[in-house]
């Protein structure tokens, strides 16, 4: 066992690394509970309209995460050698391809939106329930893609923060920001303090305004503190990037964009195939996510810390170090994601209670969110294995290990059972996801051989 148990000082770097980003993901997790909450009180066509657009801004985000990470191997690494010229040139290669994603992302959603959302819109019992969900889903739309320039924004700043040892800044952008959008839903969805109920459209302009309150925070600070942060002196001075870190950020990073591009479209897949079995799957699959996202901030912070800890590590040549610290971090978040599954299914019949929706719609959101508690475990190992793998570069294995599994297993999984069987949607949803067991077989070989363990810079 202590192969796979750390000491006192390991699991203090740890935390030091994890807890500012569980702060402020527990948060903004919580407080996205209360917006959906807060939603779910209109109605549930209203509720529903909004997931379905949240899950396509969701594939944004993703590819936006994609897009800061491949540059960020790189910022964790040149950190660890303390290239700051590296780091300069990799923020800037992030902030353009945020950019290009936004102009991308705008035009797609603008001009396709209404034929996104009706992907999702597949009960022919109830065509009067469809068009009040497609009605407020595109209310919604229009006003939530003012967030794609100011999130991209954020992240990019936020993420070279963490990468370069600073997670406290980031951690209060967030918070900022999450308040900033509570506050704003509960005036503006219910017309608070003499403001008009907006309903939907009031939630897009409170998350709007949140946006841009983060990536004022993030942006300020980082260029208030040039001595914490001596990477941004001249950031802006030119957008040149030097060709070798173009071209080697390029030939990582290139395929863990694609990847995270082709997850998060195969996760949107994947809820669409759910979607088959009628409107309230599609309420109760929103309320499950939702507690789902409230509960998953620990593996997500341990798999950030994999990133910056064993990336620097291996940025500064401790490859042995790395290997060690990499094998205790995967160990950690399994053994802590296992209470946390548990919490999760003790509490299954809670949540659903806060929202005012139809009994089948509570029924199905109760046993789904059971299966989130079952599958907790299997997703921190994928998670951290995943992050382990990236930290040393290995992006072709990941875009295998992660979206060619899931377009080639687990989507075609989920639409022959949807489409061809007649199974509850309770066994449907979860055997989707044990499917992934298979991913801890190969991701658990991987590890063990090393072919991550690699310095590229």
């Amino acid at each position: 066992m202590r192969k796979f148990i750390g000491n006192k000082a390991f699991y203090m770097l740890v935390l030091s690394v994890a807890v500012p980003i569980m702060v402020q993901n527990g948060i903004t997790n919580f407080v996205n509970l209360l917006d959906n909450l807060m939603v779910g009180q209109i109605g549930t066509e209203q509720m529903s309209g909004v997931s379905i657009i949240n899950h396509l801004i969701f594939v944004f985000n993703v590819c936006i995460f994609g897009a800061c990470s491949g540059a960020g191997i790189f910022c964790a690494q040149y950190y660890g050698s303390k290239d700051y010229d590296g780091i300069r040139d990799s923020f800037r290669f992030k902030l353009i391809a945020c950019l290009v994603m936004c102009v991308i992302a705008t035009l797609l959603f603008v001009f396709k939106g209404e034929f996104l959302i009706s992907l999702f819109l597949n009960d022919t019992e109830n065509p009067e329930q469809l068009a009040l969900t497609l009605k407020y889903a595109k209310e919604y739309l229009d006003v939530i893609v003012l967030i794609l320039v100011p999130h991209a924004v954020a992240q990019a700043y936020a993420s070279t923060q963490r990468e370069t040892g600073e997670t406290v800044w980031p951690m209060l952008a967030g918070i900022a920001s999450v308040l900033t959008n509570l506050v704003f839903n509960y005036i503006l969805i219910f017309g608070k303090f003499g403001f008009p109920a907006m309903g939907v459209a009031g939630a897009a302009i409170a998350t709007f305004i949140s946006k841009l309150v983060e990536m004022g925070i993030c942006v300020g600070w980082t260029h208030l503190n040039l001595d914490k942060n001596p990477y941004a002196v001249g950031l802006f001075s030119s957008f040149k990037i030097a060709p070798y870190v173009a071209v080697q950020i390029t030939k990582k990073g290139t395929p863990l964009i694609l990847n995270e591009i082709l997850w998060a479209t195969g996760t949107a897949t994947l809820i669409q195939c759910y979607s088959v079995r009628g409107l309230n799957v599609v309420a109760g699959v929103n309320i499950a996510s939702t507690v789902y996202n409230l509960f998953n901030l620990v593996f997500m912070a341990l798999g950030s810390a994999v990133s910056i800890i064993v990336g620097q590590q291996l940025g500064a040549g401790e490859l042995d170090k790395a290997k060690d610290s990499a094998v205790k971090l995967i160990f950690f978040a399994v053994v802590s994601c296992s209470f946390v599954g548990a919490l999760i299914v003790a509490l299954s019949g809670v949540f659903p209670d806060f929202y005012n929706t139809t009994d089948a719609v509570k029924e199905i959101a109760r046993l789904l969110i059971i299966a989130v508690g079952i599958y907790m475990p299997i997703q921190a190992f994928n998670h951290t294995t995943y992050f382990t793998m990236r930290s040393g570069g290995q992006t072709i294995v990941t875009f295998l290990f992660d979206s060619v599994f899931m377009w080639t297993v687990a989507i075609p999984f989920a639409y022959v059972l949807s489409r061809f069987t007649d199974m509850p949607i309770f066994p449907l949803y979860l055997a989707c996801h044990l499917i992934e067991v298979i991913k801890c077989v190969i991701g658990g070989t991987l590890i063990k051989k090393g072919v991550w363990i690699r310095k590229i810079v």
